[in-house]
């Protein structure tokens, strides 16, 4: 089979010869060390895409996009409802109360955020449903009094399905015999896990007309409407605007405000700390510049005898351009299969060595999510490696155009 000179020389000095074994050994550890950085860069870069999707879909999945509120009870909320599903932007619309106070159940206490939802609105711009492990949302129909808590909530309070804890508002009731906080026993009738510290454990779910008659409300007044765009990031211009178009009576709040920036610090995270990757690849590859010195120092004889069998500076040139981008081409193909297969699996692995050791890497009560997700996109294995095959290539230039200007009688003075 026919192959050109140059790269039939230049693949052959990437092989190990007797006399030359550590030039060998260096060129070994450059690809060793090349593969690592496109493996690590690889896993590192679907972390973070995998922290950025849980974040889009798992806990902006739960929060609404954008909220339309007042600050009096809004009544016949439905055409309410009509008016703002009629813009083309809004996917879907539904009514909500809020209300904060603690849970109690046989002395333990825990701070929660009541939602007061409609179930079958509630599904359209949430995917709390998804993730309820006992019980159902369907169960909190009007009168029952009836919620929905997250697992960390649960367990903190030590009660399950059917169990009852107490609900106290942060509020009073002034009577004759004094001032007495606002309570209300409420029956457990679900519980969720999303994985998510915040929602599990300070988010609970109930219907619209019980905390409406709680809030001393009509059963039709509610506390303002949850709003699902079709882009989540148009969310805050979107809903500011719907809220202008409603009068004054009308304000808006949207993800950002609560979520914005630990989604922006995400983003910002993932540009970094893949530039700083890429120094580590960039340094790795640069390996290759020393190697090939290295090489052309200890073949000074054979290209001064190629260059007086008439091969050219260029071709000598193209020699150790080879033998460079050889090294850069196997490290990168290797870091990038190693990089695909630990990607896919980081996340089973972590979390059977967190089985294995019986202790948690990612807290529910520092991180948003407890475990560590990961998602490989093909975009970034192939900017990763092109990036490492294109380092790799640069390292080249500078050896390949030494050995280019190996004069063949001071080659062979002392030979």
């Amino acid at each position: 089979m026919f192959r050109p000179l140059s790269v039939y020389i230049g693949a052959r000095y990437t092989r190990a010869r007797r006399r030359s074994l550590f030039v060998s050994f260096i060129s070994f550890t450059s690809m060793i060390g090349l593969a690592l950085g496109v493996l690590v860069m690889i896993v590192v870069l679907s972390v973070m895409n995998g922290f950025d999707h849980e974040m889009r879909t798992r806990v902006l999945g739960m929060v609404p996009h954008a909220t339309i509120e007042s600050p009096v009870p809004v009544n016949d909320w439905p055409a309410l409802a009509r008016r703002l599903e009629a813009q083309p932007q809004v996917l879907a619309v539904a009514p909500f109360i809020q209300m904060q106070g603690l849970l109690t159940h046989e002395g333990q206490v825990q701070k929660v955020l009541i939602n007061a939802i409609e179930p079958d609105a509630e599904r359209q711009v949430s995917i709390i449903e998804d993730f309820v492990r006992e019980g159902s949302m369907a169960s909190l129909a009007p009168g029952d009094f009836n919620i929905v808590i997250g697992d960390r909530a649960a367990a903190k309070l030590g009660v399950g399905i059917g169990d009852k804890i107490t609900f106290i508002a942060p509020e009073v009731t002034v009577t004759p015999a004094g001032m007495f906080p606002r309570m209300k026993r409420f029956t457990v009738s679900g519980i969720f896990h999303v994985g998510a510290g915040e929602i599990d454990g300070f988010v609970a779910m109930t219907n619209l007309a019980d905390l409406a008659r709680l809030q001393r409300w009509q059963p039709d007044q509610v506390q303002g409407l949850r709003l699902r765009f079709d882009d989540l990031f148009q969310a805050p211009r979107l809903a500011w605007q719907l809220a202008g178009q409603l009068g004054d009576n009308f304000y808006s709040r949207d993800w950002t405000r609560t979520h914005g920036n630990l989604y922006q610090a995400i983003r910002m995270e993932k540009a970094i700390i893949g530039l700083l990757l890429l120094l580590i690849v960039a340094v790795a590859a640069f390996n290759i510049i020393s190697t090939l010195v290295m090489v052309v120092t200890d073949k000074r004889g054979d290209i001064a005898i190629l260059r007086t069998l008439g091969a050219t500076p260029g071709r000598i040139m193209r020699i150790f351009m080879v033998q460079g981008t050889v090294i850069g081409v196997v490290g990168t193909l290797v870091g990038a299969v190693l990089g695909i297969v630990a990607a896919q699996n980081i996340s089973a692995w972590i979390a059977g060595l967190e089985g294995l050791l019986g202790h948690k890497f990612l807290s529910a009560d520092v991180y948003f999510i407890d475990y560590l997700p990961s998602r490989l996109m093909a975009e970034d294995v192939l900017l990763v490696c092109g990036a490492a095959l294109v380092l790799s290539f640069l390292a080249t230039l500078y050896p390949a155009w030494r050995a280019a200007r190996t004069q063949p009688a001071e080659a062979l003075r002392y030979e």
